[in-house]
This record gives structure tokens, C-alpha cells and sequence, in this order.
């Protein structure tokens, strides 16, 4: 993915990783559009930052990703860039259903459909631009499992999964598909983690991305130095030892 230069449309981006992330691409040079659920707050960014354009989407919802689709293909027909962030991230205890069921189906909408349906409505306008990408937004969660979270480690590796597929099916296209990998950083996502100091602050974990797009444009996956002590646990033969220390610093890690 090159760094400027592109129509780049994040849904789920009003706030933390990727609110951050889409300012800083606007600031190299590239055409953003924002996508949240709430109108207001979708205004008061396009006040705040002039040239940030912005749409209404709600990720959980078919018909809002379909009118979205349409609505920013209107406008930005030259669209080449898609980022699926939105997502949640929730505490669940599966040793009672009332404490869990709830919360895994909504996660499961939002963090495994609600990409699917939107890579679904870009897909086919994206093979129409010379270059063009796809990138899904995973987590260090999606390789070693936080006990507080399975629903959301679940989903996680779902879509990293997804995205190792689509990437052979979409080989011989214009359309690149690379995976973005956070691993616990400072945001609101979970209660806790924007004040908790052992996680990567939010300007310092999306600084070192954008340095890594800039200076790895053939990347597959984006891995922040912070994330790998979880991404490779099994490929380095230590994973048992990766899942406990993990778990032993709950709730802090991502």
C-alpha cells in the first residue's frame, strides 16, 4: 500500500486507532472518508478537521453498509483504499450463558460479519482501480488468547484467517489485501485500557505503523514491534509460556 495518494474510506474510525490513523493519512496526502454510527459526532469531526469527509455506517447493520457503499462510491468514485476497523471488544464468563451469549453474538456481528459484508460491497469496485487495497484489522489476540475475551480472540483470528484467503483469491486482481495487527494500545475499546500505562500509546503504536507502510509498501501484515511477543508464541516454541504470561497481566493486554 502506498503511503499518500490514495481515496481511502475506514469505517469504525471516530475515535481511537482509527480516528488516529485516518488523520495521519489524511495529513500524507490522501483523501479520507470516515465512517461511524453517530451523525453528531461524524459533524463535529468534519468541523474540526476540513477536508476529512465523512459517512454514516453502522457495521452491524446490512442495509447501512449497502446505503454507506453507495454513498461514498458516489462521491469518491475513485476509491481505492478500504480499511475495516470497527469492532468491539468485550469481557465474557462462558462458565454461565447469561454472561456470555449476548455479548459473543454481537461481537461475532460486528467483528467477523460486519468485514465480511463490508469487503462484499467494495469488492468488485476495487478490481476496477489499477491499485487498490484491502486492509482487515486483526489483533495479537488472534494468535495467543486472552481468557477474558474468547469471543473477540475468536473473532479475531477469524478474520486473520479471512484474510490469508482472500489474499490467494485476489492474487491474480489489482486488489492487495494486508492485515493490520495492534496489540493492546490506548484506547477506549475496553474500559481500562486508554489510562492503563503497560499499553502502547495511541500516537507512538500508529506513528510506528505509518512508518512501517511508508517503508514496507509489499507488507501482508502490519506488526508494530510490541505485537510480535504474541504473534509468533508458536512459531518460536514458547506459545504456552506467551498465553500465561498474557493472562497473568489481564485485563491490561489486547
Amino acid at each position: 500500500m502506498d503511503i499518500s495518494g490514495n481515496t481511502v474510506f475506514i469505517p469504525g474510525s471516530t475515535s481511537g486507532i482509527g480516528l488516529a490513523l485516518a488523520l495521519e493519512l489524511r495529513a500524507r496526502g490522501n483523501t479520507v472518508v470516515v465512517g461511524g454510527r453517530r451523525a453528531e459526532l461524524l459533524e463535529r469531526l468534519a468541523a474540526e478537521h476540513p477536508g476529512l469527509d465523512t459517512v454514516r455506517i453502522d457495521t452491524a447493520d446490512p442495509a447501512s453498509i449497502e446505503a454507506a457503499a453507495k454513498e461514498v462510491l458516489e462521491r469518491h468514485p475513485d476509491l481505492n483504499v478500504l480499511i475495516a476497523m470497527a469492532g468491539i471488544m468485550r469481557a465474557e464468563d462462558w462458565r454461565r450463558p447469561e454472561g456470555f451469549l449476548a455479548s459473543a453474538e454481537a461481537t461475532i456481528e460486528t467483528n467477523v460479519l460486519g468485514p465480511i459484508r463490508l469487503i462484499a460491497a467494495f469488492t468488485e469496485h476495487l478490481q476496477t482501480r489499477p491499485a487498490a487495497t484491502i486492509m482487515t484489522v486483526t489483533s495479537g489476540l488472534a494468535f495467543a488468547p486472552l481468557r477474558a475475551t474468547p469471543s473477540y480472540n475468536a473473532s479475531k483470528a477469524a478474520i486473520h484467517m479471512l484474510s490469508e484467503s482472500l489474499r490467494l483469491q485476489l492474487a491474480d486482481t489489482s486488489v492487495r489485501v494486508v492485515e493490520l495487527v495492534p496489540p493492546a494500545v490506548q484506547t477506549d475499546l475496553m474500559p481500562g485500557h486508554a489510562a492503563n500505562e503497560r499499553n502502547l500509546p495511541l500516537d507512538e503504536y500508529v506513528a510506528e505503523v505509518m512508518g512501517l507502510i511508508e517503508s514496507q509498501p509489499d507488507a501482508r501484515e502490519i506488526q508494530v514491534e510490541r505485537v510480535k511477543f504474541l504473534r509468533y508464541g508458536e512459531a518460536r516454541g514458547d506459545y504456552d509460556q506467551v498465553v500465561a504470561a498474557l493472562n497473568a497481566s489481564e485485563p491490561a493486554n489486547r
